[in-house]
């Protein structure tokens, strides 16, 4: 076997390619760039992989193994602690893979047809059923998608933020919105048998996106799963701030 054909081959490609992915973009990264870092052939990287999208196919692979366990680990007949759990479960595996999820997310639909697309569009949407609980109605179901959302989002906006930091204010932010007072915050855990009391505005949420996210809710927005209260729930602005940046043509507004 020879040097451009073994395992270890592989394996610095999928390493040269999330770097360059992270740096440049996955559209932006020809195959030819990442053969150059490692000095090789075009022809030697796709002997391991036949398409660009195999590479991006072959990153997914372990997070998407990751969020499987997680979801499967969460289930059980208590609906409040399967949430907890498939929340705190989904979150890590994001957290332990956080590298690869902005090519990822904003760059799904180049693994149109790949096994693992399936995958993680399945895994997604059970982990969104765990989070609404048994039977939910429509408010459960929005609060779900927006939960899960919330997992994932913050971890590629605030690409530089330490990992811990990230962990207690997604998790902080994921409860909030199930009305749970958290005691990391300095609150003893809500009582469930009482309801919260009301919290008084602060003025109301932020009215200015920066250009990343102004592009991050325009994504999203296209993609169709999201809507704009959705979009704003996840960036921490007020609705009609991301009114304002969506497309005046787009019928879905």
């Amino acid at each position: 076997m020879g040097e451009t054909t073994s395992p270890d081959t592989r394996v610095r490609i999928l390493r040269a390619a999330l770097d360059l992915f992270a740096r440049y973009g996955y559209q932006r990264t020809p195959v030819r760039r990442i053969a150059e870092r490692l000095g090789l052939t075009k022809t030697a990287v796709l002997y391991h992989f036949p398409a660009k999208a195999d590479i991006l196919a072959a990153l997914a692979e372990p997070l998407v193994r990751d969020l499987e366990a997680a979801v499967t680990a969460a289930a059980g007949p208590d609906p409040r602690e399967a949430r907890r759990k498939v929340v705190e479960g989904v979150l890590e595996a994001y957290l332990t893979h956080r590298r690869v999820l902005r090519p990822i997310f904003h760059d799904l639909a180049s693994l149109t047809g790949d096994p693992v697309l399936h995958r993680f569009v399945r895994v997604s949407g059970e982990a969104r059923r765990l989070v609404a609980g048994p039977d939910p109605d429509l408010a459960e179901r929005v609060r779900a998608a927006q939960a899960v959302a919330m997992l994932g989002d913050p971890i590629v906006l605030l690409a530089g933020t330490p990992t811990e930091s990230l962990r207690r204010e997604v998790l902080a932010g994921v409860r909030g919105l199930f009305g749970e007072a958290t005691r990391e915050h300095g609150v003893a855990a809500a009582d469930p048998g009482v309801p919260p009391e009301p919290r008084r505005r602060t003025g109301g949420r932020p009215g200015v996106m920066s250009p990343e996210m102004i592009d991050t809710a325009r994504r999203m927005h296209a993609g169709g799963s999201r809507t704009a209260a959705e979009i704003a729930a996840v960036l921490g602005v007020s609705r009609a701030t991301v009114y304002r940046h969506l497309p005046l043509t787009d019928p879905h507004r």
